[in-house]
């Protein structure tokens, strides 16, 4: 996960979806952060709570005064740099700094999931997708949850966990005995339209 994280690069973007999935993959960013030293103390703030285990009250405490005193805090006027649009947008608060840890921690934790799995298929080569561990599920996710397939599914390229915004579904890994034990069977890879 630590790993995972830190060797992400920088990316600006006005609007999350200035920046889509494979980008963020590569490269930290936080909508409306449009300099990259308040991107960088963010983004500090994170490998920090992965590496040290922070917790969000101490990744709060410790990013608020810094965004407070750069002026990213609370709600402003920007220009939007595709449409040239000025938009009153919020910038840092407690909800968008929650957003980001969790997020973060998340996907980070999922990249290191994703290489555990990949070290171990040969014995365990199948996943289960676990799709109801939100309080509100998406619709979709909520179709694929029991979902067995191969570990190389293509559709673990797009659909492994986490791969959309505030998703909290997961995968178990499983061997045939396993499968067999829970009355699991290997199911079709779905035909779902990629994000």
């Amino acid at each position: 996960a630590i790993e995972s994280f830190q060797q992400k690069g920088y990316k600006i973007g006005f609007s999350w979806e200035d920046v889509w999935q494979s980008e963020h993959q590569a490269g930290f960013t936080v909508a409306k952060v449009m300099q990259l030293d308040i991107l960088r103390d963010i983004r500090d703030g994170v490998d920090a709570a992965l590496v040290d285990g922070t917790t969000f009250e101490t990744f709060r405490k410790n990013l608020k005064p810094l965004l407070m005193q750069k002026g990213w805090w609370g709600k402003a006027e920007m220009v939007d740099p595709l449409t040239g649009e000025t938009k009153l947008v919020q910038l840092g608060s407690t909800r968008r700094l929650r957003t980001i840890f969790d997020t973060n921690l998340r996907t980070s934790y999922s990249e290191g999931q994703w290489e555990r799995i990949q070290n171990a298929k040969k014995r365990f080569p199948y996943l289960r997708y676990d799709a109801n561990n939100s309080e509100h599920p998406r619709m979709q996710h909520s179709g694929w949850d029991n979902l067995v397939l191969p570990a190389d599914d293509p559709f673990w390229q797009v659909h492994y966990p986490v791969k959309a915004w505030g998703c909290k579904c997961n995968v178990t890994q499983f061997n045939q005995k396993m499968l067999d034990q829970r009355g699991l069977k290997v199911g079709e890879s779905p035909k779902v339209p990629e994000y």
